[in-house]
């Protein structure tokens, strides 16, 4: 029906066809408005309603308790390496595990604002595990433990939670948010950027815990840095981005539609498994992470060289399938299959990777 590729990029992302074709029939009028949401005032009673919705269909994916807000917050998921610290830092102190470059690019960030340490790291294998958490050695006077639950870029995922011995869990979900079933209760803050499984890139979500919105803030905090402003603004304090809120409530009312987090975790495992099957029989291509903490939403797989590397994702290009060039910082092939990636989309790369082990082998 539509003249579109198969986009295994690690965002921003393939999106539900079925949500573009309903934001493509809202784009000159929605509802009656007589305008496009990108035009109509974030004041109105017509955006506040989207908003609305979008807020309570998150609650509802999630099971989010009561006593957390959500906020709707612009900048992306980088700019919460600042804002985590500078909002929940109490005691100046703060424990961050670094599996990837991700969690190691939040971790440099943080150590701007008080004693960060790395209590816990993969580094030494190349980010290609997850180490042992059950028994950190976590500071007295730590004010939060933080952790990237899926590394984009390595394709590590966690399996069980760090043991954080009664101290705050701070978690970037952003690659892996609303993937699977998540109990919110378990951390303090939960957040994610938007351009991965949930919509256009230029916002993050932040779910948190009440008691963790301060007031007693540094006075230089700036404003628009500070949780306490979004919760009280209902995340208007200024103008939002009220498109991605938008195309976030579209997405969220998918997956209400389609069964919920349990469903998508399901149709995820089975996705992945087409994929993770294929590199274990391979003898030209191979997964480059350790089995029991491979990621279900971004999968980073070799040859034996770069130039075999380039030369399958030009093949693979040309066949259809793009965005499989892995990141520039490591290098190699990774395909991101996100919820919107339909499993047809796993099987066709994979026959297409057969091809090419076929004629070059």
């Amino acid at each position: 029906m539509y003249d579109r590729t198969y986009n295994f990029s690690a965002g921003p992302a393939t999106m539900p066809v079925e949500v573009l074709e309903e934001i493509r029939d809202e784009m000159l009028n929605y509802r009656g408005s007589g305008m496009c949401v990108m035009e109509m005032s974030h004041r109105s009673k017509v955006f506040q309603e989207i908003y609305d919705n979008a807020e309570a269909d998150l609650r509802k994916l999630m099971n989010i308790p009561d006593n957390y807000k959500v906020l709707f917050i612009q900048g992306g998921a980088t700019l919460q390496f600042s804002m985590i610290p500078m909002n929940l830092m109490k005691n100046g102190v703060a424990d961050y595990i670094v599996t990837g470059s991700w969690s190691k690019k939040a971790f440099t960030e943080a150590k701007k604002f008080g004693d960060v340490k790395c209590i816990a790291t993969s580094e030494d294998r190349n980010y290609s595990y997850i180490p042992d958490v059950t028994d950190l050695p976590i500071r007295d006077n730590a004010d939060y433990v933080y952790i990237c639950e899926n590394e984009t870029i390595h394709g590590t995922t966690y399996q069980t939670l760090p043991n954080t011995k009664g101290k705050i869990l701070v978690s970037d979900q952003s690659s892996m948010f609303l993937s699977k079933p998540c109990n919110v209760s378990d951390y303090g803050v939960i957040y994610g950027g938007v351009q991965k499984n949930i919509g256009p890139a230029g916002m993050a979500v932040v779910i948190i815990r009440e008691d963790l919105i301060r007031e007693d803030l540094d006075p230089k905090t700036p404003v628009y840095l500070r949780y306490d402003t979004h919760a009280g603004a209902g995340s208007m304090y200024n103008t939002p981005n009220c498109w991605a809120i938008y195309v976030c409530g579209k997405v969220f009312k998918y997956l209400l539609d389609r069964g919920g987090l349990e469903a998508m975790n399901q149709r995820n495992v089975e996705k992945a498994k087409v994929l993770y099957d294929f590199l274990d029989s391979s003898k030209m291509f191979k997964g480059t992470v350790d089995k029991e903490v491979r990621s279900l939403m971004n999968v980073p797989f070799v040859t034996e060289s770069k130039d075999l590397d380039a030369e399958v994702v030009a093949y693979t290009k040309k066949a259809g399938f793009d965005n499989l060039k892995g990141h520039k910082s490591v290098g190699g092939l990774r395909a991101s299959i996100y919820n919107a990636m339909p499993k047809e989309g796993v099987v066709a790369l994979v026959e297409c990777l057969k091809k090419f082990e076929a004629e070059r082998g």
